[in-house]
């Protein structure tokens, strides 16, 4: 028999507490809390869908092709037929060359660069079928049988099936199937039942999906069939939950597939359907692409929304995607909450801050990634300091160093830490507090907005140089208590309570180094975040806030997505570090805490084995 060992390429090594540099799959013996425990990958249990950003012709009844991060869609309907098409980068959708004929009910198959659009209705009905070869679209042979809203997959520009559809004389929907090899259709088995409107998915012409649609002759409507494409012939399997008839978005193959519209989304193991989170946007007739664990929904008709055509984009994470996890780390020696933060994950510096007893602090502690040393005080105690720079080479800007909020208890103070003792420096231009700060170093930081005096909030932005203070762009939000991310020439601002409006705020900005520019917000909006975010412009963690919040949301530079919790929901805490290494400390749960967590984004955690 095998060996640990020989299976592993290790023994059981032993450590005293995590072993965070054990091979994934590793078993190791935690000495301190007298625990075997195992390196394992975190995934998710759940898909959710995240915010995208929009396209930039709002439309219906069109359709997209290949992945999430690298997709095309091409025309459609607006208040006419539509010869757009628009590519997708993973961030935004850019205007490329259109299809020849206008029209919608359209579909299609292959790639970003191959693919292949047919059917249609111009009005009437249409059979035109056009490739695309990455740069341009070229008119080739007919369908055979001329319809539109038909089901279709396909790989690239040589490679297609249609199936299904509505056609003028059949308008309760035909079991035509048919498939494309570049150059012409050619008739093959049809569906077992008739209907237009349909999901369509698969890898290419010898292996597809079809579910749902409309057959509107003696059966209500909507349908939940579902059935398999073998390359030979069509075979009946399991139904959906519920029937699906408004030509819904769809992703996958024949094994593992999602179906998406009107607010709900199924998704296939290849034996059965399950229910998933909804679309936030319930709407019909919209393009997908993609596959079941990382699909693309865009545009549709929300007949409750107005104007009814969208543009609004979704990107799903699916269910057994590796996802981060937080874990305990070291406790600070002194809890405390509202405190200034800078570094890394395993080379952290907290100052100031407020102990359990209301009182300012001028604490300095140090983390290594496992343990927190004091080390040189602040000069002057205070609460809700802006923070910039690493462990070594660190600034704390403004806060307030008695209790409360009077006015005029705001300040300027400016200190610079060079990793062994804090030193007084040039002060703000304006009196602050609740505000966030960015920065590479010591020489270089951005204090973002806050208190001016209290209760009023600013959206007044400063840049300091090494030497001095400058006041650059505005906000587009005053607001207290918000989370940033970045470095003094390209920043991120995220969440707080605004001023005016007296709200939390999901709002979030972005900073390219002379401007403040309005992007996607987060998910829940909230403050109480101050000084408790991670990462850059195209790639930042938000975690916890206000009402003891354990979310954490992940930013791509895009869009927020709601990822792993904290394992201790609170607010006013710290955190620096990235999507894939931050920390979080001390802060709100309701008392004030001294307890750590690190982020691990590589999507591995430590699992105690128990008895």
């Amino acid at each position: 028999m095998a060996e640990y060992k020989d299976i592993v390429g290790t023994t059981v090594r032993g450590n005293a507490g995590d072993l965070t540099g054990a091979k994934t799959g590793e078993l190791f013996y935690d000495s301190t809390n007298e625990h075997f425990k195992y390196r394992h990958p975190n995934i998710t249990t759940a898909g959710s869908w995240r915010t995208g950003n929009s396209l930039n012709t709002a439309r219906m009844f069109f359709d997209g092709v290949g992945t999430q991060t690298a997709s095309l869609n091409f025309g459609g309907y607006t208040n006419t037929q539509v010869t757009n098409v628009e590519s997708y980068d993973g961030t935004s959708w850019t205007e490329v060359a259109d299809i020849n004929t206008a029209r919608h009910g359209i579909r299609g198959g292959g790639t970003y660069t191959s693919a292949v659009a047919f059917c249609g209705a111009t009005p009437p009905e249409t059979g035109a079928t056009e490739s695309w070869n990455g740069s341009t679209w070229t008119e080739l042979a007919d369908l055979n049988t001329v319809r539109y809203i038909v089901g279709g997959t396909g790989s690239s520009n040589t490679n297609a099936i249609s199936f299904g559809g509505y056609t003028p004389g059949n308008p309760y929907g035909v079991t035509v199937s048919e498939k494309w090899n570049g150059t012409s259709w050619t008739e093959v088995a049809d569906l077992n039942t008739g209907r237009y409107a349909l999901a369509g998915a698969g890898a290419d012409n010898t292996s597809a999906i079809a579910a749902g649609g409309s057959n509107p002759h003696g059966d209500g409507g909507s349908l939940a069939f579902t059935e398999l494409w073998n390359d030979t012939a069509w075979t009946e399997v399991a139904d959906l939950n519920q029937g699906r008839g408004a030509s819904p978005g769809a992703a996958g193959t024949v094994t593992s597939a999602l179906i998406y519209s009107s607010g709900y989304t199924e998704l296939w193991n290849g034996t059965s359907w399950s229910e998933q989170a909804n679309l936030s946007t319930a709407r019909n007739e919209l393009a997908g692409a993609g596959s079941a664990t990382s699909a693309l929904a865009s545009g549709g008709e929300a007949p409750s929304l107005s104007p009814q055509t969208r543009g609004e984009t979704e990107e799903w994470t699916g269910e057994g995607a590796s996802i981060g996890a937080w874990s305990t780390g070291g406790d600070l020696n002194s809890g405390r909450r509202q405190a200034g933060a800078a570094g890394t994950q395993t080379a952290t510096l907290a100052f100031g801050g407020e102990d359990p007893g209301n009182a300012q602090l001028a604490l300095t502690e140090k983390y290594n990634g496992t343990t927190w040393t004091e080390v040189a005080d602040l000069n002057t105690a205070r609460i809700r300091p802006g923070n910039a720079g690493t462990y070594t080479s660190a600034l704390a800007f403004g806060g307030q160093p008695s209790g409360g909020t009077p006015p005029d208890a705001e300040i300027t103070f400016n200190e610079s830490w060079n990793g062994t003792s804090w030193a007084e420096a040039a002060d703000l231009n304006t009196k602050r507090a609740s505000h966030a700060g960015v920065g590479a170093d010591n020489t270089s930081a951005l204090c973002i907005f806050g208190f001016d005096r209290a209760p009023n909030g600013t959206n007044k932005t400063e840049q300091w140089n090494g030497t001095s203070w400058t006041e650059v762009g505005d906000g587009n939000t005053a607001r207290i208590g918000h989370g940033a991310g970045g470095i003094a020439t390209s920043a991120l601002a995220w969440g707080g309570y605004s001023y005016p409006g007296s709200a939390n705020v999901a709002n979030t900005e972005l900073w390219n180094g002379s401007a403040w520019s309005e992007v996607n917000d987060l998910n829940t909006a909230r403050s109480g975040i101050s000084n408790a975010g991670a990462g850059t412009v195209s790639a930042a963690l938000a975690f916890g806030g206000d009402g003891l919040n354990a979310q954490t949301e992940d930013w791509n530079g895009a869009n927020w997505v709601e990822v792993a919790d904290l394992s201790t929901a609170r607010s006013n805490h710290g955190g620096v570090g990235t999507t894939t290494a931050a920390i979080t400390f001390g802060g709100q749960t309701p008392p004030v805490v001294a307890t750590t967590e690190e982020w691990n984004g590589s999507s591995i955690a430590t699992k105690v084995l128990t008895d």
